[in-house]
């Protein structure tokens, strides 16, 4: 009993982190747009203060969330680890869930901060707000067809979730714990400054989902459609976890095999602390 006890415990502490580091993530990618979409002041940010927050928004996230579940804050990594790193799928749908509720809540704290502001630039709560929260094809101006927007998220998320395995991986000289979530954070930046015309660079179901939720629920009647009236909150979901397996099975069958030869040691990861 007592070991079920200290089980059900350490679950809910992971949950608990995942949910936390999600939606500090969240109140620093949705507050920075909503800042500069709502602000004529142009001091107050662009296009770079936007990839610069959101990526310091993952280096937090991740320093919030590390130590007790591993802060993945993504579902398209939670997948990739449970394919490739060993990682409980029975822990990846409520690590989704906590993620993608985290995002929820952190998006509907940044709906009502920002509500007077909002309204008094779009008071109808149109597509021209609707980026605060959610993506849309070319960031809901571009002529991005959807094709286009779905291979980005795979192209996108394969990249972020490549580069993590990388990070994360102690034989391929990994940098140290405590600077991994600056590295990390950094990977979403350069991620933003390169991937995200097409499709807003979402590369995460929950940052996506969540957002377009809260959103819905209060007021923008048209989140779940592209600014073309096409339903298009799917592709945000779908994409970031196809690229994600991708970016995953590259390094699993293109690095990771090859460093036990290139070290000469042994790489067995034991088992995971969380499927213990």
């Amino acid at each position: 009993m007592a070991k079920n006890s200290i089980t059900q415990n350490s679950v809910v502490g992971e949950l608990s982190a995942e949910f936390l580091g999600t939606m500090i993530l969240i109140l620093f990618g949705n507050g920075v747009v909503a800042q500069v979409v709502t602000s004529s002041d142009k001091s107050l940010g662009g296009h770079d203060s936007i990839a610069w927050a959101w990526g310091l928004g993952v280096t937090l996230g991740v320093y919030v969330a590390a130590r007790l579940s591993g802060a993945h804050l993504n579902p398209a990594v939670t997948i990739a680890l449970a394919a490739f790193k060993g990682f409980s799928w029975r822990k990846v749908l409520p690590y989704s869930l906590a993620q993608t509720a985290g995002a929820f809540v952190a998006a509907l704290i940044v709906r009502f901060v920002y509500a007077d502001l909002i309204n008094a630039m779009d008071p109808g709560h149109t597509y021209k707000t609707q980026g605060i929260f959610s993506t849309l094809p070319g960031n809901g101006a571009g002529p991005v067809t959807i094709p286009t927007a779905f291979f980005d998220q795979i192209v996108g998320t394969a990249i972020l979730v490549f580069v993590i395995f990388a990070l994360t991986t102690a034989a391929n000289n990994a940098p140290l714990s405590n600077l991994g979530p600056v590295v990390v954070g950094l990977l979403v930046v350069a991620i933003g400054m390169a991937w995200g015309a097409n499709a807003g660079y979402a590369i995460n179901p929950a940052r996506d989902f969540g957002p377009r939720l809260a959103s819905f629920v209060t007021g923008y009647a048209t989140a779940f459609l592209d600014q073309h009236g096409s339903v298009y909150f799917w592709l945000p979901i779908v994409a970031p976890i196809i690229g994600g397996l991708i970016g995953g099975a590259l390094f699993k069958y293109m690095i990771e095999g090859f460093l036990s030869t290139a070290t000469g040691e042994d790489i067995t990861v034991s088992e995971p602390i969380e499927n213990r």
